[in-house]
This record gives C-alpha cells, sequence and structure tokens, in this order.
C-alpha cells in the first residue's frame, strides 16, 4: 500500500498534476515574486511549489506532518523533516514566508496547528494558504489529493483565520479545469484557468489567501509541547 506522501508524490508527477503545480505555482509567484534573503517554510505537502525559492531565499525548509510521512527534497540532500504539527520544532518569529499545501484541511485540530503558525511567523511576515475549495470537483474527485480532509468555502476560511489571529490580506484561486485525466484537457489548461477565472470563479479548486499576522490581540495560547521526537531525516 502506498503511503499519504507517495501517493502525493505521484499526483505531482503524473500530467495533471504537473498541470495543477503550474496553476498554482503561477498564482503564488504573482504574491511573492522575490524572496531574496528571507526564511521560507513549506507545510504539508509544498515541496512541488518551493523548488523556485531555494536559489532565492536564504534558507528554505519543507516540514511534513507524521501522520502523512516524509520524502528525500531535492536531490542529493535533505532540506525536509517529520515533526508534529501542534509542536513545530522552530524558535519563535523565525519565518518570513510560510507556505500550506495539503495541510490545513487534513490537520488533526486546526487552532492549535494555526497557533502554532502564528507563533513561528515573523511580524512582519506573510502565511499564505492553499485550500480545497468546498465548492470546486476538486474537492469531490477522489483520484484528486485536494478530496483528502475538510475542504473549505471562502467564508469557513476567512473566519477560522481570524480566530486564530491571522488577518487576510489577499484571495486568489486556481484550478478552474475539471480534474479529468484527458489529454486533450490537460493540453488546454491554461485556457481553461483564463476563461474560467471570469465565468466561474466560484468553483475554482483550491483557494489562494495571503494572510498577515495580528499583533492588535493578545498572544494566542500555545499549549505546552510534550517532548516528541523528530526527525531530521526524512524517509527515501
Amino acid at each position: 500500500m502506498r503511503s499519504p506522501v507517495q501517493e502525493l508524490s505521484d499526483f505531482y508527477d503524473s500530467p495533471l498534476g504537473l498541470v495543477a503545480r503550474r496553476m498554482i505555482l503561477r498564482r503564488l509567484r504573482m504574491a511573492w515574486p522575490d524572496l531574496k534573503g528571507m526564511r521560507v517554510l513549506g507545510y504539508g505537502y509544498a515541496i512541488p511549489y518551493l523548488r523556485p525559492f531555494l536559489s532565492e531565499a536564504e534558507r528554505t525548509i519543507a516540514m511534513m506532518p507524521v501522520q502523512q510521512g516524509a520524502l528525500k527534497w531535492p536531490g542529493g540532500r535533505s532540506l525536509t523533516l517529520l515533526g508534529e504539527e501542534d509542536a513545530l520544532p522552530f524558535d519563535d518569529a523565525f519565518f518570513d514566508r510560510i507556505l500550506i499545501v495539503h495541510g490545513l484541511e487534513t490537520a488533526e485540530v486546526v487552532r492549535p496547528f494555526l497557533r502554532q503558525i502564528w507563533r513561528v511567523l515573523a511580524s512582519s511576515g506573510r502565511v499564505m494558504l492553499v485550500v480545497p475549495n468546498r465548492a470546486s470537483l476538486w474537492a469531490q474527485v477522489e483520484r484528486s489529493p485536494f478530496a483528502q480532509g475538510r475542504p473549505y468555502n471562502r467564508g469557513q476560511l476567512d473566519r477560522i483565520l481570524r480566530e486564530s489571529l491571522f488577518v487576510p490580506e489577499h484571495w486568489s484561486s486556481a484550478l478552474m479545469m475539471p480534474p479529468l485525466k484527458s489529454r486533450r484537457l490537460i493540453r488546454t489548461g491554461t485556457g481553461w484557468e483564463n476563461v474560467g477565472r471570469k465565468l466561474w470563479g466560484g468553483l475554482a479548486g483550491v483557494h489562494l489567501v495571503e494572510a498577515s499576522k495580528s499583533l492588535y490581540a493578545l498572544t494566542p495560547p500555545v499549549p505546552a509541547a510534550k517532548k516528541r521526537l523528530v526527525f531530521a531525516q526524512s524517509r527515501t
């Protein structure tokens, strides 16, 4: 049986997954065109989107939750680690940018997880969440990795971010095409994105929301972390 992380890897190596990666990365790069000198964390299964930042950022780390498993990345070295979602092994305010993909919707307990993200994000930092849209086919079709966990509508996502002391700053969306394996459909992915954004944007496969850290409220209580093992070397 394939592990969850292997299923994600297989999807992003498929023709449909390559198109999905390109469409999401295009929106991400519009929001973050240059991360020179920044510290970047990718949480969940963010490695398909982190490679462009390797040559820009001061430091790029991919963290994967224990229930998912981890893969060695990139190439001959490893910048991945495996850890608990409610006990991130980083200092306070350590990261300038945090990208969460296949992370929020599969978190076992959402608010403690977001409190940890708040803790390790710098005061002037930004977090970008890529989250399945409840109204989309991508959240319904079993072959789609975005059908795992709990999809969100925009209102739900806005509310949970604000309750966790984040301020949504910018909303976008991606994956206007249906999650079908048709070669003709896959070849016209860019056209679907352009037309779909105008005609059925509310049915996009994923929300992308960039949020800042609210500093005008009391620091959210972070439960005392139990001693847990964090594995610096992931599975190959």
